[in-house]
């Protein structure tokens, strides 16, 4: 199996990581937000070379949260939330939106959906301010 990720706001790509059943990317993907109600749609790929890539699974992550959290001006390493795993989301662990290293970050576990008997992605995301990102 070659792994590939997707994000879906905008299409972002990962690299294919050949041949590996557990991939791990450590890539950093920025993408341009301009409605902070969309949510960012993940998909995982099995990637193929001669026919059409199969999809392995897919999460959401709704960004409202950490959105929120950016008008609270607390101290470095202050958790500012702290999201359980719902029906509402797809967590697979609760998940805390904290401030580090003046950056606010919140790192999580999504569980993968849309047919895939199992998998997970760790991940964080990080709020930038972009200077004229018109």
């Amino acid at each position: 199996m070659d792994g590939l990720g997707l994000l879906r706001i905008r299409k972002v790509k990962t690299r294919v990581e050949k041949d590996n059943c557990n991939p791990v990317w450590n890539e950093d993907l920025t993408i341009l937000i301009k409605d902070i109600n969309a949510h960012i749609i993940l998909r995982v790929y099995d990637n193929d070379t001669f026919t059409g890539d199969d999809m392995m699974g897919e999460a959401e992550i709704d960004i409202k949260p950490l959105v929120e959290c950016l008008k609270m001006d607390l101290p470095d390493r202050t958790q500012l939330a702290r999201i359980e795993p719902s029906s509402a989301n797809w967590l697979s662990k609760e998940s805390y939106i904290m401030w580090n290293k003046g950056k606010l970050v919140q790192p999580m576990t999504l569980i993968l959906g849309g047919g895939v008997e199992c998998g997970e992605l760790h991940l964080q995301i990080q709020w930038l301010h972009l200077l004229n990102a018109n």
